[in-house]
């Protein structure tokens, strides 16, 4: 079950803290190092959560993954004590929050163009500059091919969504002749 508001509220505390630090983009490597550790390794998660295994053997499982990583004394702390309150297995919607928070912080903004055909990298650079130059933020494409969308391209970052597609405009285009009739 996901817990997006508690995993917001420790990815605030420990954002809150980085930031007063200067450290925050350092924790937030360490943050996805784990979630990604969490992803590639099912046991590592098992010893961080399973209640079967008492409290203490979890807590030298993290402090081990802390002197692997070389983290500082607050970030081990923080760790820890999400093993001691039994919120470790939300350590990957937390570093999803904290990354939100820095990119915020950082002024990035994370889009997404789909379109007909592959695009060229002159392309990609130039929807990149005009969607920057629209949000004021700096802009982190990927991109993707629908080729249902017919040409043109569809282009979303945060709430802003730009369609040019000729599948949409031969929808509309439908409409309005239908409403004609």
């Amino acid at each position: 079950m996901k817990q997006t508001i508690l995993a917001k509220r420790y990815a605030k505390a420990i954002f809150t803290v980085g930031q007063e630090q200067n450290t925050f983009e350092e924790y937030d490597t360490i943050l996805q190092g784990l979630s990604a550790l969490y992803a590639e390794s099912p046991e590592v998660v098992d010893a961080l959560t399973n209640p079967l295994y008492p409290i203490d053997v979890r807590e030298k499982v993290m402090t081990g993954i802390i002197g692997s990583m070389e983290v500082d004394a607050v970030m081990g702390n923080f760790l820890n004590l999400l093993v001691q309150k039994k919120r470790a297995e939300i350590l990957p919607e937390i570093a999803e929050s904290y990354k939100t928070m820095v990119d915020e912080a950082k002024n990035i903004s994370h889009g997404n163009v789909v379109s007909a055909v592959e695009l060229s990298d002159e392309l990609k650079t130039n929807v990149q500059k005009v969607l920057e130059k629209l949000t004021g933020k700096k802009v982190e494409l990927t991109t993707s091919v629908d080729q249902s969308i017919i040409g043109g391209i569809i282009a979303k970052v945060g709430d802003l969504v730009l369609d040019g597609s000729i599948r949409t405009q031969l929808a509309g285009l439908k409409d309005s002749i239908k409403g004609r009739e």
